[in-house]
């Protein structure tokens, strides 16, 4: 008995000599990944067979809630975007221009003269208040805590006053630096963007919203119309294609086992755990030792013509002299093979009553072997010959 497919022996479940039944595991190879196959073809089928389902059934009522609960979105979102280039939008988006245009025609042009004007009268201002402050401080700076009165603050809030307002005059002077020119054409830039694009209506925006509105329609239209004769066709194939794949999948783990294909007895193991088995070598012989046949290794061409299917010969065992049985020739093969210069044939003959016996005829079956030497005599005018005890097996 042989493997249908290679792989590392996992078991032997038997050893030489023992009975076993039909059907018993003989061997079994590592099949982990042959168990793995199996899952993902039943995963395979149950998923195709849901999709099946599915169509069958027709659309669910919440699908089709869904897919209305779509379209209403995406028409909202087209109404919104088209409502918001009214009238109002683009007067305060015009609006924004002027401003950022005026703000950045400031910045190029400088300060005004009542601006430089405002700017000293501050600067003379912050000096008085930093005089008199520094003044009262002058009467308490001989106190130790004159950190801590309200004097030694007035003072530095003159200060500060004073620096900010020296600090405004100065940078009036200076005139906007290049930072403060690309920030007003910057909010120019943007406010003519927004501008445009009011007033072109925004299309780039609106043709998207409205293909998404066709999208939603279309898939609204597909549920409410059910499912396509094509679709179920295709989703049926599915579930055959995925029945096949786990029928060879169950086949494919199925053939990881060798089982006994008949009741018999076991008469050699070949093969040990961790081993590698190919198909077609043989691991364990199985042998049917309640019918045993002999076949002849010597009969001659010259010999074998006189020999015909249903004819009697006599049996005898060199390793059992004294029994002496009847054997009746159930097959001759039609193919000679060479046998030190003589082309021989094989004869086959099943074995029936013992006639002549010195010992018990259930010795007689307990102490026949495989392979054993018999001697086939046919009719007087027939031809004799060796053989071999062979009990039907694989």
């Amino acid at each position: 008995l042989s493997m249908a497919t290679s792989g590392i022996v996992a078991e032997v479940l038997v050893d030489e000599g023992q009975m076993v039944a039909a059907g018993e595991p003989l061997v079994r190879l590592d099949a982990a990944q042959a168990r793995a196959a199996v899952a993902r073809a039943e995963a395979d089928l149950q998923r195709s067979q849901a999709n099946l389902d599915d169509l069958l059934d027709g659309n669910r009522v919440e699908d089709i809630a869904v897919a209305q609960a779509a379209v209403d979105a995406a028409q909202a979102r087209l109404d919104k975007l088209v409502q918001s280039t009214d009238a109002g939008d683009l007067a305060a988006s015009q609006a924004a221009v002027a401003s950022a245009n005026a703000s950045l025609q400031k910045v190029l042009e400088g300060p005004s003269d009542q601006e430089l004007i405002a700017a000293k009268a501050d600067i003379a201002n912050a000096e008085a208040a930093l005089t008199q402050a520094q003044r009262a401080y002058d009467r308490v700076k001989w106190r130790n805590d004159v950190g801590a009165t309200q004097e030694s603050a007035n003072l530095q809030t003159a200060t500060n006053n004073y620096e900010a307002a020296k600090a405004r005059y100065d940078d009036l002077l200076a005139g906007a630096s290049q930072a403060d020119i690309n920030a007003a054409n910057a909010q120019l830039w943007q406010a003519n963007a927004q501008f445009e694009a009011l007033r072109a209506g925004r299309p780039s925006d609106i043709a998207s919203l409205e293909a998404d509105v066709r999208s939603a329609k279309a898939n609204l239209d597909k549920l409410l119309a059910g499912s396509t004769t094509s679709q179920i066709t295709a989703a049926e194939a599915d579930v055959k294609a995925n029945t096949a794949s786990l029928q060879q999948a169950l086949i494919s783990l199925s053939q990881t086992e060798l089982r006994a294909p008949f009741n018999g007895l076991i008469a050699a193991v070949d093969i040990n755990p961790g081993e590698q088995a190919t198909p077609g070598a043989a691991l364990v012989r199985l042998a049917d030792t309640t019918a045993w046949r002999i076949e002849t290794e010597d009969l001659t061409e010259l010999q074998v013509v006189d020999v015909q299917v249903g004819d009697e010969a006599t049996i005898t065992f060199d390793a059992l002299p004294g029994v002496e049985m009847v054997g009746t020739v159930t097959t001759i093969r039609p193919f000679g093979e060479n046998s030190s210069g003589d082309i021989v044939y094989t004869v086959v003959l099943e074995p029936g009553a013992i006639t002549s016996n010195t010992m018990e005829s259930s010795a007689v079956q307990d102490r026949l072997r495989w392979n054993m030497t018999a001697v086939v005599s046919f009719a007087a005018d027939q031809s004799a010959g060796r053989g071999d005890a062979v009990a039907s097996g694989q």
